[in-house]
């Protein structure tokens, strides 16, 4: 009977399992690390990316906010420039008012009147002086009242009064507010080239 020893085969055939085992642990452990390298990868340059974008962003929005500072500035100072504008525009407007004023004033005075101050203030002027009567201030209102210049006549105050303290020169003293017609000012301008003639001819 023919003895056969198996036992060097069967350790040969394990020896080549186990080294069979660990290489593919090993390429196990590579290919892992590979993946694993690729998805970092992957993942950093994604992050880089996104962090380039919010770093990009960043810088538009600073020259946004840059060109938005400029343009609040330019609004302020075109803002000034247009009140500046209409201030201008009004006083070369209302330069002509107070001589529109006065020969408004002088035409439309009756007989009997003689006018002692003028003040002005904006559009609302007070008128003092002296009348002979009640009716001829109540003539006077009147008259204001249809200029194309003047409007709102209101007589403030009126009263007895002796001039010079002389008992033969007794009139009435009276205070009246009138408004300028603004609105109307290029109406007003002919009576402006009226000849300073006229105003000299007026009633005292």
């Amino acid at each position: 009977m023919i003895r056969v020893n198996l036992l060097p085969h069967r350790e040969e055939k394990r020896k080549r399992r186990q080294q069979q085992f660990i290489g593919i642990l090993v390429f196990s452990l590579l290919l892992g690390l590979v993946a694993a390298g690729a998805v970092w990868f992957f993942l950093d340059q994604q992050v880089q990316q996104q962090q380039a974008n919010v770093a990009y962003m960043k810088g538009e929005i600073g020259k946004l906010d840059k060109q938005i500072e400029e343009i609040r500035k330019i609004r302020e100072e075109t803002a000034s420039l247009l009140a500046k504008k209409q201030v201008v525009e009004g006083l070369q407007s209302n330069r002509s008012e107070p001589v529109q004023l006065l020969d408004q004033l002088l035409r439309q005075l009756p007989e009997g009147i003689y006018l002692k101050a003028i003040k002005q203030a904006g559009v609302k002027v007070n008128v003092i002086g002296y009348a002979q009567s009640n009716a001829r201030v109540s003539t006077l209102m009147r008259n204001l009242g249809a200029s194309p210049y003047l409007e709102n006549p209101e007589l403030v105050e009126i009263k007895a009064v002796l001039l010079d303290n002389n008992p033969n020169k007794r009139v009435n003293e009276f205070s009246m507010n009138i408004s300028v017609k603004r609105a109307k000012a290029e109406e007003g301008k002919s009576a402006a080239r009226a000849p300073a003639g006229a105003a000299a001819g007026a009633k005292k």
